[in-house]
């Protein structure tokens, strides 16, 4: 594919563009791109003013990538945010999406975006962003939110904020932040305690944090691209992997993995994000419509997420998974204990604050 070839070009220059970071405060472009925020009515995700009212918006081609099927919440996220600014914006602005890695891994396409090149404009990432800023990979950080409502303090808190701002830094603009469900392992053998990962070979995602929680567990962490995943299990390259319910079905991993393990390791998210260098760029009445309609798009599969999660459990016994439930916090001692003894002083200032914004512990 011409895109992909082109992303895998690209990389040398995003390195480039994130090394400069410091000096540029933002991704570079082939234009001079500024790191002026939108304006309050954008980040509340309503458009507003003359421009917006009338529709006058300029020609923009968009391109949205991200790694899972066309099955999953994150497509029909996708799907609907072209819909909303297709409509909303007459045909002028217009989306490409490439599903399921065709652009490339989350880092190759995150590259491109942060080279602001026009290649891929907008993202899912989370954690793996700690190339660029490490105090992001915090959102990696095994055990740190306890609950939905404990995820909802941090997303909407001084943390939430402190994250989107170093996103900015980085080169990519938060539209919100799409919530995950808990992630559990999978594997061909029962797993009740850490003692029983002692090296199983487990894929995990390009973060420092999760590799470092599982080494603590006595596992063998190795990171692979998301696409990877289901031929490496079939062939025994990997003895297991771990993700999200919805990941686990949408990859079909039932084919090839026996059981769910009930670790609940980590609850996360990732920001829809888009190119600063190429959302600086265009006018006024463009940014706020993009915000409004990712604004929209966000709750929508939320709602879709909220509906599967509730029945995933049950659709992945169907097919014949056995799901066990094991004691947390063992699991838990030893990720957190790993993991805190390799975060840098500015991650664990992030993590603190993060317990803290715990409903719970209040």
């Amino acid at each position: 594919m011409k895109k992909a070839k082109k992303l895998v070009a690209l990389t040398t220059a995003a390195v480039m563009a994130a090394s400069m970071l410091t000096a540029c405060g933002g991704g570079s472009s082939s234009s001079t791109a500024t790191q002026a925020p939108a304006d309050t009515a954008a980040a509340e995700g309503g458009a507003s003013g003359d421009a917006a009212a009338s529709g006058d918006y300029e020609e923009i081609e968009l391109v949205f990538s991200h790694i899972n099927a066309e099955t999953h919440t994150w497509h029909k996220m996708a799907e609907k945010f072209k819909e909303l600014i297709e409509e909303r914006s007459g045909g002028k602005i217009t989306v490409t999406i490439y599903p399921n890695n065709q652009l490339g891994s989350e880092i190759e396409t995150v590259q491109s975006a942060i080279a602001g090149m026009g290649d891929c404009d907008i993202v899912l990432t989370g954690e793996s962003m700690q190339t660029y800023v490490e105090e992001l990979g915090i959102i990696g950080m095994p055990y740190a939110i306890t609950s939905d409502e404990h995820m909802d303090a941090v997303l909407e808190g001084d943390v939430g904020k402190e994250l989107e701002d170093l996103m900015l830094q980085a080169g990519l603009r938060s539209l919100g932040a799409v919530k995950r469900g808990p992630r559990y392992i999978t594997s061909n053998k029962e797993i009740h305690t850490p003692a029983d990962l002692q090296g199983f070979i487990i894929r995990t995602p390009e973060s420092k944090m999760t590799m470092a929680a599982f080494e603590a567990m006595g596992a063998k962490p190795t990171p692979m691209a998301f696409s990877e995943i289901f031929t490496s299990l079939q062939q025994g390259v990997i003895h297991g992997q771990e993700n999200p319910l919805a990941n686990i079905y949408d990859a079909s991993l039932y084919e090839v993995q026996d059981y769910i393990i009930g670790t609940e390791h980590l609850r996360a998210w990732v920001y829809m994000a888009i190119s600063e260098a190429r959302f600086s760029s265009f006018s006024e009445a463009a940014q706020q419509l993009i915000q409004e309609c990712a604004t929209e798009a966000i709750a929508y599969e939320h709602e879709l997420f909220l509906e599967d999660e509730a029945q995933l459990l049950t659709t992945l016994e169907e097919k014949g998974m056995t799901y066990i439930e094991v004691d947390q916090e063992p699991f838990k001692e030893k990720a957190v204990a790993g993991v805190l003894a390799v975060l840098s002083d500015k991650q664990k200032a992030i993590y603190d604050k993060m317990v803290a914004a715990d409903p719970a512990n209040n």
